[in-house]
Parts: C-alpha cells; sequence; structure tokens
C-alpha cells in the first residue's frame, strides 16, 4: 500500500512511495499533524541519483520493523532536495552546527514540531552498527526516549542552533572593511596551495572538479603566461579531468565526482548542474589552451544532452542515476573480452592500451574506462596519423554506445529545474560563442525559451516547471543564473524581447532578494515561506553561489544599459561580503570574479551593422573573447533601444564601441583593428 508520496511529481519522492513509512511530503499540514500529536519531525532529504539513498532506503526505510518504529515515534517527512534547496541548506548548515563536521545525503535531521528546530542530526546510517555508527533502529529508540524523557534537553539542543543561527546572520551582516583588491592574489595562492601537483584538481579523495573555482582560476589565467604555477595549475587540472574516468568516454559528460585522488573511478550519477558548469569551464579552456581533448569534452557533453536529457519543451531534464539493476556503475562497465568483440581486432589494441583495458580490473572486478594515456600518444603508439586514429577512436565508441544503449538504463529524474538549466543554457552560451556554433546557440536559446513559457507564470519565475505540477516559487540561484544565461545569450544573437525580460529579472531581484539594510541577496524571496532562518550565502558549492552571480549579472547588465543602480547593487553585495572575501577568496570565486571586473572594467564590444555583417564580424569576435569580456552585435535597424545602445550608430556602419565600464570610445569600422582591441592568450601558449 501506497502512502503520502505516491502522489508527488518528484522522481525522488515516489521513489519512497510503496515504503512501509509513513512518509508525508513537506507542508503545513505535516507540520500541524507533527504539532498536533506532539511528535518530533524525522526529516530525511535526500535525491534521485543519490547512491547512499538508496542504500539506507533499502536497509532501513523498505525495512517493517524500522518502519514500525518510525512510525509509532515520528512524523516522517522526505524532502526532495532538488525541489527545497532552502530546506536542505538551512539543515545542513544546522547539521554542521550539531555534528561539527559538513553533512551530505541521505541527510537526516530530528525537528522539534513546534518550530522545526533541530536537536539531532546526521547522514547515512546503516542497518546494523558498523563504520563507528550505531544502528538506525538503534538511533531511532534512543531519539524517541529522549524526546519523551529529557524535554528540556531537547529545548536547550534546539535553541543552541537557533542562537548558532542568529549568530552566523550577524557575523555575515558586520563587515566593516571594503573588498580587496589583494584578494585576486591571495586567490591564486589559495588556489594553488589546494591543488595536487600530481593528478591535478584541489584537495585529496573523494575529489569534486569544483566549476567555480576552475571559471575563476581561468579568468586569472588568461592575464598570466603559459609558464605561470596558475596557468599550469588549471592546465594540468582540466587535462586530467578530461582523461579521467570522471568523463563518459563512450557516451560523453560527467559524473558527479571521483571516490581517489587520480580521477580514475567516479560516483557515477550524472548531474545536469555539473555538465552545465563543465560544459562552460571547458569551452573557455579551449579558448585559452586550444588543447582537443576540451573541444572533445565540450562535444561530448552536448551529445549527452542532446541524446539522454532533452525534454520535449527543448529544456533540460535533472538528472541520471547512479545506480542499474540494482548495482552502482553497472551500466557504464566493461569485460576486455566483449570491447574487443564490439570494436573488432584492428580498432581494439588502441583502445585497451589508452583506456586500461590491457591493465587489472579497475572497479570491483570490471573496467572503467580511464585515460591512461592521450589521443597524440596513442597514434604514435601505433604509428597512426592524427586523423586516421581519430576515425578508428569514433568508430569503435560509437560501436560501444550502441552497445551500451541495449543494456538497463540508469534511471531518469526528469524534473526540469529552473537554476540547473539555466547553468546548462550558459554552457551552450560559451561553446556558441567559443566554437562559433550557431547549433549551440540554437540549444541555449530554446532552452531560455523553454524556462520562459514552463518557468514564468504571473510575472513570478518558480523553481520548477509547470509541467510537474507543482507550483514552487523561485529561489534566488534560479533568478540569478537565468539573468546571466539570458545575458550570454544576447551576446550571440541580439533580441530586444530578450533584453527585456532581463530587465524584468533584474527588477525581481532587486525587489524581492535584495537585502537593503546590509546588502547582498537573500536565498528565499520575500514572501517566501517562513523558516528558521532565511539564508544568504557568500560561497561557491556545488552550485555556484547565486549571491555572487545575481551581482555579478546585475553588473553587467548595468554598463551594458549604462545603469549605475544595477551597478550599485552589485557593489553593495561585494561590500556585504568583503570580510571572508579578503579572508578566503578561494571559497568565494564568484564574488572574486566581481571583484576583479568592478576593479579593472573588462572590454565591452558594442557592435552595430547589417545583419550579414554582423554574422560574418561574429565570426571572427566571439571566439577571440576572453571569459569576462564581451561583445553585443546588434543590429542596425534594432528598435527600441535604452538610450546608452541607441546612441551608438552612424551612417557607416559595421562599427564597433569598444567600452570599458561606463567609458566608450570611438567607433572602429576596420575589423582587423577591433581584433586587436581584444586581449589574447598568452603569447606562449598559442
Amino acid at each position: 500500500m501506497s502512502n503520502a508520496l505516491a502522489g508527488e511529481s518528484s522522481p525522488y519522492l515516489r521513489q519512497h512511495a510503496d515504503n512501509p513509512v509513513d512518509w508525508l511530503p513537506w507542508s503545513d499540514a505535516a507540520l500541524e499533524r507533527a504539532r498536533a500529536e506532539n511528535k518530533p519531525i524525522l526529516l530525511s532529504i535526500g535525491y534521485s541519483a543519490c547512491h547512499w539513498c538508496h542504500v539506507m532506503a533499502h536497509e532501513s526505510f523498505e525495512d517493517k520493523d524500522t518502519a514500525a518504529i518510525m512510525n509509532a515515534n515520528f512524523i516522517n517527512i522526505k524532502v526532495d532536495r532538488e525541489e527545497r534547496p532552502d530546506l536542505d541548506r538551512i539543515y545542513q548548515t544546522a547539521h554542521q552546527l550539531l555534528a561539527q563536521r559538513p553533512g551530505g545525503w541521505p541527510l537526516t535531521m530530528f525537528l522539534a514540531p513546534a518550530d522545526q528546530l533541530p536537536f539531532f542530526g546526521g547522514t547515512y546510517f546503516p542497518r546494523e552498527p558498523k563504520y563507528g555508527m550505531i544502528s538506525f533502529r538503534e538511533l531511532l529508540e534512543r531519539i524517541a526516549g529522549v524526546y519523551r524523557d529529557e524535554p528540556d534537553k531537547i529545548r536547550q539542543q534546539g535553541e543552541a542552533v537557533r542562537q548558532a543561527l542568529i549568530q552566523i546572520e550577524l557575523a555575515e551582516n558586520q563587515n566593516r572593511q571594503a573588498a580587496d583588491v589583494a584578494a585576486l592574489e591571495i586567490f591564486d595562492r589559495q588556489m594553488l596551495s589546494a591543488y595536487d601537483r600530481e593528478h591535478g584538481g584541489f584537495g585529496q579523495a573523494p575529489k569534486f572538479p569544483q566549476p567555480a573555482i576552475l571559471r575563476q582560476a581561468l579568468r586569472r589565467a588568461w592575464a598570466k603566461t603559459g609558464g605561470d604555477p596558475v596557468y599550469r595549475a588549471i592546465d594540468h587540472t582540466l587535462e586530467r579531468i578530461a582523461a579521467g574516468g570522471i568523463q563518459d568516454h563512450v557516451g560523453g559528460g560527467f559524473f558527479r565526482y571521483s571516490v581517489d585522488a587520480e580521477w580514475m573511478i567516479p560516483h557515477f550519477e550524472k548531474m545536469l548542474y555539473d555538465n552545465g558548469q563543465l560544459l562552460q569551464v571547458f569551452a573557455e579552456a579551449y579558448a585559452l589552451a586550444g588543447r582537443p581533448a576540451y573541444r572533445d569534452a565540450v562535444d561530448g557533453i552536448v551529445a549527452w544532452l542532446e541524446a539522454e536529457m532533452r525534454a520535449p519543451s527543448g529544456a533540460w531534464y535533472a538528472a541520471l542515476d547512479a545506480d542499474s539493476e540494482g548495482e552502482e556503475g553497472k551500466f557504464y562497465l566493461w569485460e576486455p573480452d566483449e570491447v574487443r568483440e564490439i570494436v573488432g581486432d584492428d580498432a581494439w589494441p588502441a583502445l585497451a592500451w589508452r583506456f586500461g583495458l590491457d591493465r587489472p580490473a579497475n572497479f570491483e572486478g570490471r573496467w572503467h574506462l580511464h585515460g591512461y594515456r592521450d589521443a597524440e600518444a596513442t597514434a604514435g603508439r601505433f604509428a597512426l596519423d592524427a586523423d586516421a586514429y581519430t576515425a578508428q577512436h569514433v568508430e569503435a565508441c560509437t560501436k560501444l554506445l550502441a552497445a551500451r544503449a541495449r543494456r538497463v538504463r540508469p534511471g531518469l529524474d526528469d524534473k526540469i529545474l529552473t537554476s540547473w538549466n539555466a547553468l546548462a543554457a550558459r554552457g551552450l552560451a560559451a561553446a556558441a560563442r567559443v566554437f562559433a556554433r550557431a547549433d549551440y546557440h540554437a540549444l541555449a536559446r530554446r532552452c531560455v525559451d523553454a524556462l520562459r513559457a514552463e518557468c514564468w507564470l504571473d510575472d513570478r519565475l518558480l523553481a520548477l516547471a509547470r509541467s510537474s505540477g507543482k507550483r514552487l516559487p523561485a529561489y534566488l540561484d534560479d533568478y540569478a543564473l537565468l539573468l546571466a544565461a539570458v545575458l550570454d545569450c544576447l551576446q550571440f544573437e541580439w533580441d530586444g524581447d530578450l533584453l527585456e525580460f532581463a530587465v524584468t529579472l533584474a527588477a525581481r531581484l532587486l525587489d524581492d532578494f535584495e537585502d537593503k539594510t546590509n546588502g547582498g541577496f537573500y536565498f528565499t524571496a520575500i514572501d517566501h515561506e517562513k523558516l528558521i532562518q532565511r539564508p544568504k550565502s557568500w560561497q561557491d558549492e556545488a552550485m555556484p553561489s547565486g549571491n555572487a552571480i545575481a551581482a555579478l549579472a546585475l553588473h553587467r547588465l548595468g554598463l551594458l544599459l549604462g545603469e549605475q543602480r544595477y551597478c550599485d547593487s552589485a557593489e553593495r553585495a561585494l561590500q556585504s561580503v568583503a570580510d571572508n572575501l579578503n579572508q578566503v577568496p578561494f571559497h568565494a570565486a564568484g564574488f572574486n570574479a566581481l571583484l576583479d571586473e568592478a576593479n579593472s572594467p573588462p572590454l565591452q564590444l558594442i557592435v552595430r551593422g547589417n545583419t550579414g555583417a554582423l554574422v560574418a564580424w561574429r565570426a571572427e569576435i566571439l571566439p577571440r573573447l576572453a571569459p569576462a569580456q564581451s561583445a553585443y552585435l546588434i543590429p542596425a535597424d534594432a528598435k527600441g533601444l535604452p538610450p546608452a545602445l541607441a546612441d551608438k550608430t552612424g551612417a557607416d556602419l559595421p562599427a564597433a564601441w569598444p567600452c570599458e565600464g561606463f567609458a566608450c570610445r570611438a567607433p572602429i569600422q576596420d575589423l582587423d583593428a577591433v581584433l586587436a582591441e581584444i586581449r589574447n592568450p598568452p603569447s606562449d601558449v598559442q
């Protein structure tokens, strides 16, 4: 018999609909039931592609004896962290306060029914005692006993959490310094301190790509020479990520993270938000270094999106599960004899030598493809010219992909999330710009149009497409990332209607999310459901900081339109995080980028001309731009332009106006002279 989750739109919640646990979705009714019955809330937060969420579900939530304890003593609430990132953000912070260590998923929190303040929490708990942890059933019985017999202890713990959350907010709002440009150099030093010189990346296993850090490091690398440590660190890191098993070398796209320091074995879920960000990273890395492996990574992500993640509307689905047939990674693993039979004897030796199929198994007795050698070395080893090897390799991977398609596929999470789709649109727009690909721009624009159709309702944004049946109000990340995506799309093809939409999004950011007193932006809107905290974060995590993205997008919009108020808002946001930014800019890459652009305004080109001329100029200008630079190519007959753009016209078009900040120089009508204005990659790299 199904529980209350059976009617939910979230694939994650529906995964638990047949549990014997009396699960409820987060709602006013569920919270009122907890108060009426005076039972503590067992809050479980996870997501559909989470391997350890599945493990805990199989071990505990599907077990009738465990469910009986849960049902007798708790009001059990299940939350999809992708639908409710506000709840996840708040209770992850609370977990860290209680446990004095970072959280993760599944997140298991116990809350007081009167005010939803947490008094105990953890992540995964096993069925039987192991890993130094008690069993989940024993934990449940202990928590129930303490709640029943020691209510004062529960109140004291909850109040301690409340006070700690208040102190966090006070600390974040007491910045007295100005953002110091020295933070740019400190970022470099902190990044190099965390850099793994052997394998690339930052820190040790488990190793995440950390796209926000990669993007800011790339921005910094454009100002360096090829021999500079920052340049070498970012190029080496991206080489190793692209070669590693964290990339799906058969079907394209990247897995969530690597469980080892070598980038060999991933946690096998594929998330849209990771791939959208890495699409932008590898496109911009190719513009810098010109490595074929970076272009291949871009093409692979786009191929995966189109083959496996495209919704009929043109938006993108959320995620693919790590598991299939109850086993993690099973869909992606190979046996050497199987591969040899599929690709043939001619292609087998090079494929095996490059990806380790001639080595011992690297994942639970089977083989996961990891690039031990690159394409150039492999072609040389087997005396093939580059074109011949590429053709052979592409044919072999095509055969493997066809064979893999006959396997049982991992589960698809078909939610359409606004912020994640905006990240994908940004990645596609970056690839369109770098590779002068109109088809990539068309995918980005179709995604943005789908979000307007599916997620824009009554002049407000939704976090989730209306087709899901839910009306979840959008968060800061949704507005900020969509605004940034719109500005990115406008660079490839001007659209006055899209510019108006950008202005509307900016107005919502300022009206509904800005902290008018202290600067910066809250994660939830002013009329959002009242929770135990209204978070406002300055750090980049798996998702880039919406606070930083909002400020940076507003700053860029202000410079484009000549609107000082947008830039003033960005400056207030920068000031609001100045203390943290000055001390640990490595954890605030987004604000580091804003500091850089505010201190040294990058080149912005406003180009006017007839459509034919603009297409020709676009193909030459956009691929040469550094990540912080921009170019807007506006048809000569465009109507309804704001004054800062409308006054850039003349009889002899096309022409480009080079602008830095609010200052623009005289128009340039010679394309070669325009290209000379653009900062090129370090001369000793290309």
